[in-house]
Parts: structure tokens; C-alpha cells; sequence
């Protein structure tokens, strides 16, 4: 056996004293993964859904967790949901927070965003909607024309099969009986007896793919699209109208904001309907990144916006 020369010796005193060095150093860079560990919001996380009550703002993220704020968006909490990509939120009158997953899930929370639960639901198999009415109903909503609803808080599900191949990516009820069901190709469904049976109105044009629907009334709703392309209805889905999109951009979700429409989508925008023109809101210190879920930051004076990287942004709304 060759002796070692002293070259060699010195590599791996040095490679030793490299070792020592990363051991005394790590109990810092642990101190920082741990700090990093205990953000209720991480880098890592996708904001794919909102909603608000008057108590908190829950935010639904892609890594099994919702993030909670009880101080419209100052300061979150994170709540696990057993590996839950929480894709759609609602909210019911009593407050209570309804959400759902890819998995055939249903999940709810208290109206302070706690004791997160789920239960199944069988179709739609991929549920892509979810909404509660005036009288407290989960109604679900998604894949080959599926809807389900629960008046038992989940312990039974009634099936409402359309009948075609479509995804219904909204749904929504105006008051106890009247509802709509917004789904691709266009295609527009409408309830007048709670839900008991479903008719299909006039279909957007050219097989819009509705990213998300909102109605103000029986009569009056919005729908956004691909490519920033905006519709209007103002005879409950009868006949459909285009709008003037300034912003250009593709709005993801659409609300209600102090009595004003609102929309957040992609290239970070915020935008309002004025007249009958959807505006940009101007906000300090944009960012150019795609803006998945909005909705009003629990109170009528400011949007709260989600995306990529953990993004979370409380907007004041001009003119509220």
C-alpha cells in the first residue's frame, strides 16, 4: 500500500475541516428552514380559490392546507385538509365555508374558517363548482353535466344528471328557487323550482368556454372567457351580448364587490365594470403574474387576490 503524500493529506484535512465547519453551521441554516416551515403561507403554494365572510377570508391552496385571516388579510393561520387541492369555495348565510377538492369531496369549516371536515360526494365525479343558497343548500357542480346538493350538510346527496358531455365550471342561485348552471360549449342552464328540474337557455356563442358566470338578478349576468373575451345576458340567459374588455386579459373569477361587479385574472389585473366596459384597477406595486381567485377582502372597500408563490394581495377597489 502507497503511503499517502502530502498533498493528499492536505485535501482531506481540509475536507474535514469543510465538514466541521457545515456541522457547527447548521444548527443557523436549520433555524431558517424552520422559520421558513412556520409561514402559514409558503413560496410553494398555489392560491386557487377565495371566499369571505364577515369574520375571515379563507384562501385555497393547491398543497393540502387552507391560509384563514380573521384581520381582512393583515396576518394568516394555515388549516390542514388531509392533502386536499382546494380548487373552489363558497360561502353559506350562516357563514359557514364550503370547499371543494378533486378527489369527490366536499369539505366545510365553521364560520371563523375552523374544524375543517369532508364528506363524499359520488357525481360529478370531478367536481368543479361549488355554491350554497339562501336556505343553506351545498350544491356541487362539475363534470359530464353533474350537479349534486345536500340539504343535510353533506349526510345525503341528491344526483341531477343534464345529460350531456360538458363541464359546469359555475353555479349559482339568485334566491330560494331560481338558479344557474354555466357550462362549456356555451351551454346555459336554468332552475325555477329550487333545483327540481333544469332548462336550457339560448347558448353562448361559438361554444364559449366560461371561465366563471356571475347574476346580479334574474335577469342580468356575466360571463368571462378565453382570451379576455367578456358576455352579457340581460333577459336571464335568452339571448347574450359581447362587452368591451379594456384590460385585455382573461378574467378567472368574478364577484361582487360594494355593489359592483369585479373581476381578477391574468397578468396580475383587477378590474371593474363601469358602464358596460370592464376597467383595470389601478393598485400600487403590480406584479405580472396571473391572479387565480378574488373575491371581497371581508369588507366592501378592498378585493383580495391569490396566485402562484404563495401570492396573496389585499387591493383597495377604486370608487368603493
Amino acid at each position: 500500500m502507497s503511503k499517502i503524500s502530502g498533498r493528499t493529506a492536505r485535501l482531506m484535512t481540509t475536507a474535514a475541516s469543510m465538514v466541521l465547519l457545515a456541522a457547527c453551521s447548521g444548527s443557523a441554516d436549520l433555524s431558517a428552514v424552520r422559520e421558513t416551515a412556520q409561514k402559514p403561507v409558503k413560496r410553494y403554494d398555489v392560491v386557487q380559490s377565495l371566499t369571505s365572510n364577515k369574520d375571515v377570508i379563507v384562501a385555497g391552496l393547491q398543497n393540502g392546507a387552507v391560509a384563514v385571516s380573521d384581520d381582512k388579510g393583515k396576518t394568516w393561520r394555515r388549516e390542514a385538509t388531509d392533502g386536499a387541492s382546494m380548487i373552489g369555495l363558497a360561502t353559506c348565510p350562516d357563514g359557514t365555508v364550503l370547499g371543494i377538492d378533486f378527489h369527490g369531496k366536499v369539505w366545510h369549516a365553521d364560520a371563523k374558517g375552523q374544524q375543517w371536515t369532508s364528506v363524499s360526494v359520488d357525481k360529478p365525479k370531478i367536481p368543479l363548482a361549488v355554491s350554497c343558497d339562501l336556505v343553506g343548500r351545498w350544491w356541487v357542480a362539475g363534470t359530464r353535466s353533474g350537479i349534486a346538493y345536500s340539504a343535510d350538510k353533506g349526510a345525503n346527496w341528491h344526483s341531477i344528471d343534464l345529460g350531456e358531455d360538458a363541464q359546469i365550471t359555475a353555479i349559482q342561485f339568485l334566491d330560494r328557487d331560481y338558479g344557474v348552471a354555466t357550462a362549456e360549449f356555451g351551454m346555459v342552464y336554468v332552475t325555477e323550482d329550487g333545483g327540481a328540474s333544469w332548462n336550457r337557455r339560448t347558448d353562448m356563442p361559438n361554444e364559449f368556454y366560461p371561465y366563471d358566470a356571475m347574476y346580479v338578478s334574474r335577469e342580468v349576468g356575466y360571463v368571462s372567457g378565453l382570451a379576455g373575451q367578456m358576455l352579457k345576458t340581460e333577459d336571464g340567459g335568452q339571448s347574450w351580448l359581447p362587452m368591451d374588455n379594456a384590460t385585455g386579459a382573461p378574467m378567472y373569477r368574478l364577484f361582487m364587490l360594494g355593489g359592483v361587479p369585479h373581476g381578477v385574472g391574468a397578468s396580475g389585473v383587477v378590474a371593474r365594470l363601469e358602464g358596460d366596459t370592464w376597467r383595470a384597477v389601478a393598485y400600487p406595486d403590480p406584479l405580472p403574474v396571473f391572479f387565480a381567485a378574488g373575491a371581497p377582502a371581508a369588507t366592501e372597500a378592498a378585493v383580495i387576490a391569490g396566485g402562484p408563490g404563495g401570492l396573496l394581495r389585499v387591493i383597495a377597489a377604486a370608487g368603493n
